[in-house]
């Protein structure tokens, strides 16, 4: 069962953040795209489902944030990462502050990929 979770989990984060990054550009260059109801409606279908797995692989692996180091640094960059991905997609936003906030989005990412990956806090920066 963990493992057919875990696929899962990992499949949501693909479909969400690529979704996300789609979003993101069509926010910076003005596509009427951004306002279609697929476009609307899918992400929190999407993130839903990552939440409601990542849920279940922190009960299934008896880890769980504030008590693993590496889970509650992702939870402060899933954190992270709403805030700046709310500010690049409002488009009443300045279109400087979305692409900066859509970068940084995009980067505290792969941050929490990275930490999800190493199972290390620091994730990518510990290279840095």
């Amino acid at each position: 069962m963990y493992l057919i979770l875990k696929h899962f989990h990992i499949s949501c984060v693909i479909l969400s953040g690529t979704g996300f990054a789609l979003r993101g550009w069509w926010s910076i260059t003005g596509s009427p795209r951004l306002r279609a109801r697929l476009t609307r409606v899918l992400p929190h279908l999407i993130d839903s489902c990552l939440l409601a797995s990542a849920i279940g692989l922190a009960v299934l692996a008896g880890q769980y944030p504030f008590v693993n180091g590496w889970l509650t640094a992702k939870v402060f960059g899933l954190l992270a990462y709403i805030g700046l991905g709310a500010v690049a997609l409002r488009p009443a936003r300045p279109r400087p502050v979305r692409i900066a906030a859509y970068a940084a989005a995009l980067a505290t990412l792969s941050y929490i990929v990275s930490v999800a990956v190493s199972k290390n806090p620091l994730g990518w920066l510990a290279w840095v």
